[in-house]
Order: structure tokens, then sequence, then C-alpha cells
């Protein structure tokens, strides 16, 4: 019997020869807005394996439909988001925290949870009932995002200088974060998805935003608990991270990250490969800064064999996967699952 898209991406994390890689877009409704035909055809030749669960626990629903529109919203942490672009997500301009010493005055959202048994019970009936409809690969609809969080509360160049200087308050913030983080993960783990998505931005365009050994001090344990209460209820970890992250990738590995979502094309591919190739799946990337905005789409087809060179397993670890956003060209989007098909194919 041919696999279902679940089975597809479970065989592929797990270096358990799927029938065909995996397919993933992570689509931006300022594409939506803009190339609806592109969109509508990539939806109907590439078939998406993955699918967010449709179950929302929050309390405050409504702030998720404004993050891509022009204005201001506030989060369920009570951060204020500016947009000046529809169909993006915008930033903080003024944090919550400016004074570090300020840190209990933040407050995680534990009310937007599920409370009391009944209320438990009917969010996991609710979940069960979505995950047993649909037979792709289920992610819930939340990132796991303590260094992100912590940026959003404090300001980015005041979370810079407190991993360069921790004053006292630091990583009581950051415990504070990662305690709500750990309860967000327990509830989702103990349902009927596949995975739990873990998001963290921490490269620059050619080195690691902070020194490794600080990385490893504060963030490598944090990460290390999420995987491990995500395996410990049959669930598979899975992490994005922007930017030249070569330095860490090894550690993701080591701590149990099942795929990475990382830009590729920030990095030595060579180098990359020979360490983490055949350990971990890459969970894409093609380039956003310069292919996928290209109009020529003969640079996202020459991107996608790149990849293939070096990543390519026919046993699974790999995954093709893009972000149709802001400034990519309708047609080199198209190009690039196209080429991964082709490539399939030939081999």
């Amino acid at each position: 019997m041919p696999q279902t898209p679940r089975e597809i991406v479970r065989r592929s994390l797990k270096f358990e020869h799927p029938e065909r890689m995996p397919r993933d877009l992570w689509l931006l409704p300022w594409a939506e807005a803009r190339y609806p035909g592109a969109v509508a055809e990539i939806r109907r030749r590439f078939p998406q394996d993955f699918c967010p669960c449709g179950y929302q626990y929050y309390r405050t629903a409504p702030f998720k439909d404004q993050r891509y529109a022009v204005g201001t919203y506030t989060d369920e942490w009570g951060c204020v988001f500016t947009n000046i672009q529809s169909g993006v997500i915008g930033e903080v301009k003024t944090p919550q925290v400016r004074d570090i010493a300020d840190w209990k005055l933040v407050k995680p959202p534990y009310d937007q949870l599920p409370r009391g048994r009944g209320e438990v019970t009917a969010a996991y009936d609710a979940i069960g009932r979505f995950y047993e409809a649909t037979d792709k690969f289920v992610l819930p609809d939340i990132w796991v995002r303590p260094w992100e969080r912590y940026q959003f509360l404090r300001g980015s160049e005041n979370a810079l200088m407190d991993l360069a200087m921790p004053e006292p308050g630091v990583r009581e913030l950051l415990a504070r974060i990662h305690d709500y983080y750990l309860r967000e993960i327990e509830f989702w783990a103990r349902s009927e998805i596949d995975a739990i998505p873990i998001m963290d931005d921490w490269g620059a365009q050619s080195r690691l935003l902070v020194n490794p050994s600080v990385w490893r001090e504060m963030f490598k344990p944090l990460y290390r608990e999420y995987c491990e209460l995500a395996h410990a209820h049959g669930k598979f970890a899975l992490m994005h991270s922007d930017g030249h992250i070569l330095d860490i990738y090894e550690d993701l590995i080591e701590i149990g990250v099942d795929a990475v979502n990382s830009q590729l094309f920030c990095m030595d591919m060579s180098e990359l490969a020979r360490r983490a190739k055949g350990k971990i799946t890459f969970w894409g990337e093609i380039d956003r800064q310069h292919v996928l905005p290209s109009p020529d789409p003969s640079a996202g087809r020459e991107a996608v064999r790149k990849v293939a060179r070096h990543f390519y397993d026919r046993s699974g670890g790999i995954i093709a996967q893009f972000e149709f956003g802001a400034g990519a060209d309708p047609q080199t989007a198209v190009a690039v699952f196209e080429e991964w098909e082709l490539f399939e194919k030939e081999i």
C-alpha cells in the first residue's frame, strides 16, 4: 500500500526509506495575497505532508488573526508588536522589561492553557478528532521559543547584553519563560500530534549571535529538556533556527533534535554534511535572500541540486521545504518543487 503523508514524514525522520521525499511549504499571507495562482498551483501539484493542528486553546485567540495586519497587536504575553507591512509579522519596539530588576512583573500566560479535568478532556478529544481526520503529519500551532520570547520581553539589544554580562534577574526571567514552555509541551505531548516545534534564531549571517559556550551553558539544557519531554511521550522534536548555526548543529544532534530547519546557504554545506548528515534530518530549506527572490526559475532549480548533492539520502533525513514569503518570485517557488520531483525521478 502507498505510504500516507504522515508515514512518509516519520520514515524520513527515522531514516526508514520513505517512498518519496516529504514536502513542506511555509506560506506567508504576503504570498497568498499577491500570488494566489502560484499558491494554488503548488498546493494542487505538490500536496503538503505537514499540517498544523486545527485545535486552538487560546482564550484570546483573536490576536492570532492580527499578527499579519498593518498596525499593532498584543500577544498572549502582553508583548506589543508593530507591523508596517501587510502579510508578515512585525516587531516589538518597546520591551516590557526595560530594567532586568523588574523581571518578576512578567506573567506567563498559564491562563491560556486548558484548566480542570473537564476542559483538558474536551481539548484532547478535539485534538484526537482532528488527528484521526487527517493522514498528514500534525504539528501544534505553537512555537517553543525561549530565546525569542526573552528578546520580545527585554528587547534584542538588552537581551544580548544580558547574555554577555548576566545580572541578577537574567537567569530568573529565563527560568520563568522555560517553565511555561515545559507546561505547554507537556499539554501537547500528551495529545495526538506527531511532533513538538521549537523556534529560536541563533545565527547571524556568518557566525553565531553569541559565543557557543554561552549558548551551551544557558540554552542547551533548556532544549534538552524540551526534546526529552517530547520523546518521553513518543513525539519528535523539530527545530527552526535562522542564520549561521554550524557551531551548534552537533549539540542539537546530541540533545535529541530530530530535524532542523536552517538557512543552509549561510553555511558551508560540505562541512555541515560532514558533521551532521545521517544524524539528523535537514528540514529544508532554499535560500530566501537571493535564490527565491530571483525572477529566473533556474536559480531555484540549481539551489535544489546543490542541497541534494550535499544532503540527499535514499533512506531519509531530508525534507523538501522552503518559505514562500516576502520578496519570493512565484515562478521560482514553483520551480523548487518541480526540481525536487524531477531529481527523485532521476535517481
